[in-house]
């Protein structure tokens, strides 16, 4: 197809993006979008699943990837962390007036002195004291990094809300949105209908929320990031392939992770890895069959995964309905469970 990301554009009125989470987790909206689109409630997903089915879920945990501090200079600074390089270095964006120079110091909450080792592309190379682990240190000093587009500070209900009931393996920046939706009585529910679970784990970069920035898709450069699928999650999916079972996946870096594990192998292999695959319209998949996604960003990698996935055309009306239905856009917003188009 020839497309440039000019093809992924939509007007969103600003009233749309959500600011906070719904009331609970499982109360918010369901698009189903297939042959034709539905309006449901998301704590309806049982009912839109068969016994057999296998949901894949992404358990990445959520850090405190915000600290807030100044440099030597004196000059106000803000870090955000975008991967855990080991016990003591991290790669960050640094915003500050002026670039930070390697060998210089910043201090940051907590009384956290961060030296700068260098530049790795758009990002800083940190090292954190020896006083605890990167992990441990976010934890202590660090807040919860809400993206860019929720236009207030992180309050308490935060901490429990910006992250899966699921999550376990810490790392993520950015939370993997479409698992927000899952509470333990929906769980409880797909377990009752038959409907089986697995998990892999990809930590979701800051990078998720930048535009791309080329006309020309081809030239764009997707940010590599960790994926690793267990022994026992390839198990499930191929027992439910032989049963006639269809593969969920919940949200888009669940679909990044299977995806880009299959190009490489023809299916899905157990392991860790790091990908930098860029799904865009014409991609074939191979494993995903059903994926429940919240709505995204314009112009985004995203917006054009799930185009890819369910069609160019059935995702422009989907959002055109979303839209004048009002639904709620973005991390703390709606969902939509999408057929892949055949």
């Amino acid at each position: 197809m020839n497309l440039s990301i000019e093809d992924f554009d939509y007007e969103l009125p600003s009233e749309l993006i959500a600011q906070h989470p719904s009331e609970t987790r499982s109360g918010s909206r369901l698009l189903c979008v297939g042959a034709s689109l539905a309006d449901r409630r998301f704590f309806e997903l049982p009912q839109l699943l068969a016994p057999g089915d296998l949901l894949v879920f992404n358990n990445t945990k959520v850090i405190k990837a915000r600290l807030f501090g100044h440099k030597e200079t004196g000059g106000h600074i803000e870090v955000l962390i975008e991967r855990v390089l080991s016990a003591h270095e991290a790669l960050a964006q640094v915003h500050a007036g002026r670039a930070a120079k390697p060998g210089s110091m910043l201090r940051l909450a907590g009384g956290l002195d961060v030296r700068v080792l260098g530049r790795a592309q758009e990002f800083y190379h940190l090292r954190f004291p020896g006083s605890g682990t990167v992990l441990e240190l976010l934890e202590r000093h660090g807040s919860v990094p809400l993206p860019p587009y929720v236009s207030r500070a992180p309050r308490g209900e935060d901490e429990q809300r910006y992250q899966t009931v699921y999550a376990r393996s810490s790392g993520a920046v950015a939370a993997p949105t479409a698992g927000l939706h899952f509470d333990e009585p929906l769980l409880a529910a797909l377990a009752e209908r038959g409907v089986e679970f697995a998990y892999v784990t990809l930590h979701v970069g800051a990078g998720t929320f930048q535009p791309v920035r080329v006309k020309n898709l081809a030239k764009h450069r997707m940010h590599r990031e960790r994926y690793a699928i267990p022994e026992a999650t390839v198990a499930a999916l191929e027992a439910a392939k032989g049963r006639g079972g269809r593969i969920v996946a919940v949200g888009t870096t669940t679909v990044r992770c299977l995806e880009a594990s299959a190009a490489v192998h023809g299916a899905p292999v157990a392991g860790a890895a790091d990908t930098d695959l860029f799904i865009t319209p014409g991609f074939e998949f191979r494993v995903v069959d059903r994926l429940v996604t919240n709505f995204h960003l314009p112009k985004s990698t995203l917006l054009l995964l799930v185009s890819s996935f369910a069609g160019v055309e059935p995702i422009r009306r989907a959002y055109r309905h979303a839209i004048e239905q009002r639904y709620r856009f973005y991390s703390y917003g709606d969902a939509m469970l999408l057929d892949k188009l055949s």
